[in-house]
């Protein structure tokens, strides 16, 4: 892919630290791009990182995450958006892991990964952990993604119910993650409804969006103490960077025990542009007009000077200079930015640095944190 001058939706991403007074171990990325020269497609690419590690290793692990997922997907074609994102995956699972198997102080350390992979107007999803992808569609807000926890897997064998597993002590304990000795095993399931089998879930994938549609990348450091139905209510009620901001505000007012992170990617109400705009031609529509003129004027001139009688006109289009040196030749713009209320993006970042003009500088450099009450346990 090439990297795009903007995003062709609108998106903000903001991280905090909580109020815990722990460092911060999330990390993210936000990247734009477009197919290719000849193929003008869009492609946004969101991921989330929420690392798992005494001392710095938490920070470590997720900042390589969003690194190497944010670069595989960048050097790929997006002809087949699942197998590049296994591969990302794969590839961050065995880096994370070899880190930590060099570096004493890196033992044990890994990290949750969220992905949102928009081509035009297609969804693709890969997720290992508990840091969770949200729909918001028609007044309603779905979980796309699946916890990978003890608790999760204890409600869907049900050993637990849903408010028993809000408090249980194993409740983040992760059951997948990378930076594990097995290979990694993204999960690909989009889940649109409690019913679907985990093969219908996988089959929604490249799910298309609709106008009005809003997408939400959060690690748990929301998740744990604002509800769905919270979340809802914010992001239906106000611009995108403000629904963000206030969300972070509303989890630190509750004791922000954990780091805090969002992207959230607005689908305008509008038709949703699938393709980046194409050059504007009026520069050679202009020169092809001016180029008509000239030739009607010179057969003009030719045409009078026979029949006066002047006889064969010793002027002739070569005195003329060239139309090229005296006329604009015409030009093509790049991809201009489309309709971002407050946000670009600049080229793709490989580094949680945010790619996002509207991230505030603050939340550019994610350091590193450890991990409160076991917010992010990894589990065998």
């Amino acid at each position: 892919m090439r990297p795009a001058e903007s995003a062709h939706l609108p998106v903000y991403a903001a991280t905090d630290p909580g109020r815990s007074g722990k460092n911060n171990e999330d990390n993210y990325a936000v990247s734009a791009h477009v197919l290719s020269e000849s193929d003008p497609t869009p492609s946004l690419v969101a991921i989330i990182a929420d690392g798992v590690g005494g001392h710095q290793a938490g920070e470590i692990a997720s900042s390589m995450a969003v690194e190497i997922i944010s670069q595989i997907v960048a050097d790929s074609d997006a002809s087949q958006p699942l197998n590049t994102l296994e591969k990302a995956f794969s590839q961050a699972n065995q880096a994370i892991y070899s880190q930590a198997t060099i570096e004493p102080a890196n033992a044990g350390m890994s990290t949750t990964a969220a992905s949102a992979w928009i081509i035009g107007n297609r969804l693709f999803l890969a997720s290992m952990g508990d840091s969770r992808i949200y729909l918001r569609r028609d007044g309603e807000l779905v979980q796309l993604t699946i916890d990978h926890t003890w608790v999760q897997e204890a409600i869907e064998s049900g050993i637990l119910t849903l408010d028993q597993a809000r408090s249980h002590p194993n409740a983040h304990l992760i059951r997948r993650y990378l930076g594990s000795k097995q290979p990694a095993i993204p999960d690909f399931r989009v889940r649109l409804g409690t019913g679907e089998s985990d093969q219908q879930a996988v089959a929604n994938q490249g799910l298309y969006l609709q106008p009005g549609d809003f997408i939400l990348l959060s690690s748990d450091g929301l998740t744990d103490l604002v509800t769905d139905d919270e979340i809802n209510v914010a992001i239906s009620n106000r611009p995108l960077k403000e629904a963000l901001d206030y969300l972070i505000e509303l989890a630190n007012k509750r004791g922000g025990h954990d780091n805090i992170t969002l992207i959230g990617i607005q689908i305008p109400d509008e038709k949703i542009i699938t393709t980046a705009p194409k050059p504007r031609k009026w520069p050679l529509i202009l020169l092809i007009i001016l180029g008509v003129a000239v030739l009607l004027v010179a057969g003009s001139w030719l045409y009078q000077s026979y029949f006066s009688g002047i006889g064969t006109p010793t002027a002739t289009i070569q005195s003329v200079a060239p139309l090229e040196t005296r006329l604009p030749s015409p030009t093509q713009t790049g991809v201009p930015t489309t309709q971002i209320p407050e946000t670009t993006v600049p080229t793709p970042p490989v580094s949680p640095s945010g790619s996002v003009s509207e991230i505030p500088p603050s939340a550019t450099q994610v350091p590193a944190t450890y991990t409160p009450w076991p917010t992010s346990t990894t589990g065998p």
